[in-house]
């Protein structure tokens, strides 16, 4: 294992591609994008420090048709896919650990297309600021209204007018490229129930990383 450098907008993997490492990322943010064929895509699942970068190679596959990039700039670690491998089919704690993991990330995966289907664009947006907090350390974010659109499907005006309204509201402050969220409690009350089942799911299958 080795720690790596992952820097905004870093592909980590490509549809399609064959993986040959997984990542654990501890300051960075990594999106987890389905691709269309006419190159347009839209985020699935956020991975931070709470996870792992590349499941589809214990799960039974050496590729998989999402793409994986780096969202918000930082560190982690790389794993080679034997190493991992090797010590996932010992069937010990660790099989227990990443197939714990890889349940949470298809919760979220699942809560994520019932979000995008069935709530307003604000609160997808209060969802995904949410669910990237508590992924880093502090309550700022370095991305663009851009990005964000790329992320969420949608065209970059919608975010604007839905960003401008939370600040408008004491809710974000937006300064070039900077989110900071001054208050959360009110951005979870604009958020849709999707949020709440995500981290309720994790907290269930992490109990200890929640109490330390």
């Amino acid at each position: 294992m080795e720690v790596v450098e992952l820097p905004l907008g870093q592909v980590l993997y490509e549809s399609g591609g064959v993986l040959e490492y997984v990542y654990f990322p501890t300051s960075a943010i990594v999106s987890i994008l389905y691709v269309l064929e006419n190159g347009s895509t839209a985020e699935i699942a956020v991975v931070g420090n709470e996870g792992i970068v590349g499941i589809s190679l214990f799960i039974g596959g050496e590729s998989t048709c999402s793409r994986a990039v780096v969202q918000s700039a930082g560190n982690g670690f790389r794993l080679p896919e034997k190493i991992l491998n090797d010590e996932f089919y010992r069937s010990g704690p660790v099989l227990q650990l990443l197939l714990r993991y890889s349940q949470a990330l298809i919760t979220q995966m699942a809560q994520t297309a019932i979000c995008n289907r069935h709530h307003t664009l604000s609160q997808q947006l209060c969802r995904w600021l949410l669910l990237s907090l508590d992924r880093l350390d502090g309550n700022e974010l370095v991305i663009t209204q851009e990005l964000i659109a790329n992320m969420l499907g949608v065209r970059r005006e919608t975010v604007t007018e839905s960003a401008h309204k939370l600040q408008n509201d004491g809710v974000i402050k937006y300064v070039r490229g900077r989110i900071t969220v001054l208050d959360r409690p009110g951005l979870e009350q604009r958020s849709c129930e999707c949020y709440a089942v995500v981290k309720r799911e994790y907290e269930r299958l992490f109990p200890a990383k929640i109490e330390a």
